[in-house]
């Protein structure tokens, strides 16, 4: 993977953590209707583990010589 590709996968994994960050939020704060927290907080998490994962490989792939 080159150095560009590196540099968007973690864009979208820090894009990611936002977004789980406002899921959550909106599922407990906002949200009345268990399905919908549910599928909110799902979502999330999902997210996250993507992010956890992005980040883990981006930090263990280590650099790409040039």
């Amino acid at each position: 993977m080159s150095s560009l590709d590196k540099m968007w996968l973690s864009f979208y994994a820090m894009g990611a953590m936002f977004v789980c960050m406002l899921l959550i939020n909106i599922s407990r704060n906002k949200l009345n209707n268990k399905l919908l927290k549910f599928v909110f907080s799902l979502t999330a998490w999902l997210l996250l583990l993507f992010a956890f994962f992005s980040m883990i490989y981006l930090v263990f792939s280590g650099p790409t010589g040039g």
